[in-house]
């Protein structure tokens, strides 16, 4: 008898030395638990991008979709067109390519607007082409009688002729907001970045070059040109901007406000020296 009580004793000893450990091991567990920071499961900021801010509201973009869209508005100004032209515009191009010069489509579809080729739009070269795609546009665009008072969505179609017309409504609040930054009429709304590895190398004629083609008029006669599209001293600025990875530009200046490819997301800052004219480093 005394034996089994031995035994038992013994039993009791080492569930008790178990518990313990057990109970040591729980309490370092919640101590490291307690220790560790939360882990922060939010994506990273991207590489490149940008962004518009206007009174109504903050979009993004990426780089080559603002690009296009800057040469959307450009091509608007060349024409002197009001700006709810460009609001009509962007519309289509959300609609048909989101802002990508794509090189294919339905049957022989092309480029922002999804033209056709065998529908006497141009050839794929010139369809191809973000400024005459956008000039052939706006050229049947205007030929709609009363476009103006028209809703965006029947303007649109009324040029496009697809089979889903109403479908372009749904962009028509995202493109208004786009229409006032790229316009100007919001003056320095954009701003993008990228890593300078991406940039092309600094080519700051062909950056003129390509803007007068853009726009009809370069930037050296801002004081002599007015169009009632918007604000055409900020709309070519920030042209300058949304392709500066393009020509390598770094800097871009235009009164009293200056964008750098060193500032990022920061976006335009303001300087002492006020400048008619946009410079571009």
């Amino acid at each position: 008898m005394p034996r089994k009580r031995r035994r038992i004793s013994a039993f009791v000893k080492i569930l008790l030395a178990l518990t313990v450990a057990c109970g040591l091991l729980v309490g370092a567990g919640i101590y490291v638990m307690r220790s560790i920071k939360p882990l922060d499961l939010s994506p990273p900021p991207p590489e490149d991008g940008c962004r518009l801010v206007t009174e109504e509201d903050t979009d993004t973009l990426e780089l080559e979709q603002a690009a296009n869209a800057a040469t959307v508005a450009g091509v608007a100004f060349a024409m002197d067109l009001p700006q709810h032209a460009v609001v009509i515009s962007y519309a289509t191009v959300w609609q048909e390519s989101k802002f990508y010069n794509i090189e294919y489509g339905d049957r022989d579809s092309l480029g922002l607007f999804q033209q056709r080729p065998s529908m006497e739009w141009g050839s794929p070269e010139e369809i191809i082409d973000p400024v005459y795609a956008s000039t052939k546009f706006y050229e049947e665009l205007v030929q709609v009688e009363g476009y103006l008072d028209l809703p965006v969505h029947e303007a649109a179609q009324s040029v496009q002729r697809s089979a889903d017309g109403f479908a372009y409504d749904q962009h028509e609040p995202r493109s208004r907001t786009m229409a006032a930054a790229f316009t100007g009429t919001e003056g320095a709304a954009l701003t993008c970045w990228f890593p300078e590895e991406e940039a092309g190398p600094t080519d700051l004629d062909a950056a003129v070059e390509e803007m007068r083609r853009v726009f009809g008029v370069g930037p050296e006669e801002l004081g002599t040109v007015q169009r009632q599209t918007g604000d055409l001293g900020w709309a070519m600025a920030q042209w300058a901007v949304a392709h500066a990875s393009v020509y390598g530009i770094t800097s871009v200046t235009y009164l009293d406000r200056q964008w750098t490819a060193d500032s990022g997301e920061d976006g335009w800052q303001t300087v002492e020296t006020v400048s008619e004219e946009i410079v571009l480093r």
